[in-house]
């Protein structure tokens, strides 16, 4: 059991929120990371990408959805869509690519601007497809707000990985998917700092949980 990574994780939690969203948060980890064997626990300030010239002005920092939240949201997902396609905008270290193939997706994509993250997300689906090789996952290094949505993709994931500004190109990006070709589309937004973006382009919200007043899980649906 990797202890440190989990105890540092705590401490950055404790100092920055509170001692019980930390606990909270850290029983999740120690025990979502166990069941889906994968090692993504962790914040990183991307001061690396800043280094090497790219812009992170508009970018949150990597901190992996809640396992609480994101299981609930993904519990709730599957009981509308049957496409078994999704896609994660900001896909850090492939969190929530390995859990939604536990869900059952078949077609799984992520985009991150780390190359390093994306490194790592490969990594785990790579070992996720020697148990499971009918999941088809792909991983790209590029930057969501330029990003075309591809037209098979129903479902989209977010974890506020982006401000109001870049949030807004990407709801652009997907009404443009769905007019070329029209179908419904869903949004798992963990902590929805933007919903309103979403409400403002037609979307409505059919699924909002909350938990200890941080963590928050919306679906927000738009049929084409």
């Amino acid at each position: 059991m990797r202890f440190n990574p989990y105890l540092r994780y705590f401490f950055y939690i404790a100092w920055h929120w509170n001692p019980i969203l930390a606990l909270f948060t850290i029983y999740y980890e120690i025990r979502g990371e166990k069941k889906y064997h994968i090692h993504t626990t962790g914040e990183d300030e991307l001061k690396t990408l800043k280094d090497i010239g790219i812009d992170i002005s508009h970018a949150s920092i990597y901190m992996p959805v809640n396992y609480f939240i994101l299981e609930r949201l993904m519990n709730e997902i599957v009981k509308y869509d049957q496409s078994k396609t999704l896609l994660d905008l900001g896909c850090g270290k492939g969190r929530v690519m390995i859990v939604a193939a536990a869900f059952g997706f078949e077609r799984i994509s992520g985009i991150d601007i780390s190359g390093e993250f994306c490194n790592d997300a490969a990594g785990a689906t790579a070992a996720y497809n020697q148990i499971n090789p009918t999941v088809r996952f792909t991983i790209i290094n590029g930057d969501a707000q330029f990003y075309e949505i591809p037209e098979e993709i129903c479902n989209i994931f977010l974890f506020n990985p982006f401000d109001a500004l870049i949030m807004t190109g990407v709801v652009s990006n997907i009404l443009k998917s769905q007019l070329g070709r029209p179908r419904t589309i869903r949004v798992l937004y963990a902590n929805p700092q933007h919903k309103s973006v979403f409400l403002e382009n037609g979307f409505t919200e059919i699924y909002y949980l909350k938990k200890l007043n941080y963590f928050e899980g919306s679906i927000l649906e738009r049929k084409g």
